[in-house]
């Protein structure tokens, strides 16, 4: 048994394909099979239950498959251990980010990042909260920007800054004469969501409190959009208004889209952005650098955190 025999035991119960498995790991589907089969003779059970139609783990297999993936991850542990002892900073940042976020934020920072530390390759990932801290929990990024708070054990989160919401409406609202836009304001309004999944649907329900309007909004209830662009476009249709984050005053449909923004009047009305990783993550010098580079880039729509606060609030979130 060696660690790429593990390695493919995980690759094959998280794709459920053997072929899958072997091009995640770079090898003939021939040889991933054939370790898989030695490994279950070497232990003496069957870790996968086969069908033309399906791979399956076995009871045993899937307590087999806990062991490997600690063992997985504390090997990676060992070897990021020391890449940081050499350089901190150098290799690839494997950081994810919530798709309400990543597309206003990151062209904010990548040249900055690139010019102050050209030795940190950014890898980066768009995909929502849940499959963010999976991937987390999994060792397959080394921290996330998320808009929810974590609260679970190994992990640690680093809070970077608080973006207010901004009340979406087409230009021929009667909004658009108001000088300010309070919660009141929208209570009578059809307030347009993202696709469940999204955290800033649940964000926007919190703020508007719309769980004590559920029965009172109509067919719009039922219309939600899958991006954030698309949501911009059923409120360009007359469809209703919705709350966008102030980052997102920087895409592309602010000018032109016939929409207009305005900051909702509230003091509760924004979300707090942090960058979450494991505990365990050897390099956090790297972590800092890119918080660091986020801080100092951010437009005056944000409530920044200094730097030195965000390191103090890093703490461990426990059950």
């Amino acid at each position: 048994m060696n660690l790429r025999d593990l390695q493919y035991i995980i690759a094959v119960a998280e794709t459920h394909h053997f072929g899958k498995a072997a091009r995640r790991c770079f090898v003939s589907q021939p040889t991933l099979s054939g370790q898989i089969k030695k490994l279950e003779d070497e232990l003496g059970v069957a870790i996968f239950e086969r069908t033309n139609r399906s791979v399956e783990i076995t009871p045993v297999g899937a307590t087999i498959l806990e062991h490997a993936r600690q063992i997985v991850e504390q090997a990676d542990v060992i070897q990021q251990l020391a890449r940081a002892q050499q350089d901190p900073l150098a290799g690839p940042l494997r950081i994810g980010a919530i798709p309400t976020l990543s597309p206003y934020l990151m062209p904010l920072i990548l040249i900055p990042l690139r010019k102050q530390h050209p030795q940190m390759k950014l890898v980066l990932s768009e995909e929502l909260t849940d499959t963010l801290l999976e991937r987390l929990r999994n060792h397959e990024i080394d921290a996330a920007l998320l808009a929810t708070p974590v609260e679970e054990q190994g992990l640690a989160s680093m809070t970077l800054f608080d973006e207010p919401f901004w009340v979406a409406f087409p230009r021929k609202h009667p909004f658009y004469t108001k000088e300010k836009i309070s919660l009141a304001d929208l209570d009578s309004e059809n307030l347009l969501l993202l696709a469940e999944g999204h955290c800033l649907a649940k964000q926007i329900m919190d703020v508007c409190h719309l769980s004590e309007r559920e029965g009172r909004q109509g067919e719009m209830a039922d219309l939600r959009a899958s991006s954030l662009e698309t949501l911009i476009q059923l409120v360009r249709a007359g469809f209703g208004l919705t709350l966008v984050p102030a980052l997102a005053m920087r895409g592309t449909w602010v000018t032109g889209s016939g929409v207009v923004a305005q900051p909702l009047a509230s003091a509760n009305a924004s979300r707090r952005v942090s960058l979450v990783y494991r505990q365990s993550f050897p390099r956090q010098a790297a972590l800092q650098a890119f918080a660091e580079i986020i801080l100092n880039n951010l437009p005056n729509t944000v409530k920044p955190l200094t730097h030195t606060r965000a390191a103090k609030r890093a703490t461990v979130r426990k059950r």
